[in-house]
């Protein structure tokens, strides 16, 4: 299984006409392949857009991308709000949650951690380790490490109900001492996170 995220920053005021074709021309893409989830910004960067989809293989993106571009219709005449796009194939942690239809909160927060080359096994060993009694506190909705794109990146997002919610779940997570996963910090090169609210279409809520 691999995950395409796909980033587009869009021109300023742009963002509700995309948020319009992207839905309409949406019915007949995923007649394909499902779509994982579609978020825009709100705090960090914005004028954003991240769309998720999962594929079973490297293959069977570049066979469903072909089919659905020839079958007219998609991509979604979105392009000219778009400034730059970016794209990066992830493969899912073993504890990440399948990427499928879910209600699982009104914020999603993207985390991107850059590792030191060649740490990402113990990266995965670590938060394996500690997992569980994080998402007790609130629900992972995926953990990702790049393998195409920018390398040594991992991509975790966590559902919360609101801004308020994510601010003190992560203080008791830390207070508790169950969060961050320990030893993991020595390994860190850069973070980033920004906070997305998933679009009315998005499978994942």
């Amino acid at each position: 299984m691999i995950i395409e995220m796909r980033t587009v920053q869009l021109r300023t005021h742009g963002l509700p006409e995309v948020l319009k074709r992207f839905g309409e021309a949406l019915p007949g893409r995923v007649g394909f392949s499902p779509l994982g989830g579609f978020f825009h910004t709100d705090v960090g960067v914005l004028n954003r857009i991240i769309h998720l989809w999962p594929y079973a293989s490297l293959a069977e993106r570049e066979h469903v991308r072909a089919a659905a571009e020839k079958a007219g219709g998609w991509p979604p005449k979105i392009f000219e709000f778009i400034e730059h796009m970016d794209s990066k194939i992830l493969r899912p942690a073993p504890f990440s949650p399948a990427l499928e239809p879910r209600q699982l909160g009104g914020v999603y927060e993207f985390r991107t951690y850059t590792y030191k080359p060649g740490s990402m096994p113990q990266v995965i060993a670590r938060w394996g380790e500690a997992i569980g009694e994080r998402v007790k506190l609130s629900p992972l909705a995926g953990a990702w490490y790049s393998e195409l794109g920018p390398l040594n990146q991992w991509i975790h997002v966590w559902a919360y109900k609101d801004a308020g919610e994510r601010q003190r779940i992560r203080e008791e997570a830390v207070k508790r001492g169950i969060w961050p996963p320990k030893g993991s910090g020595e390994l860190l090169l850069s973070q980033e996170s920004l906070l997305a609210i998933p679009a009315s279409f998005s499978p994942l809520r």
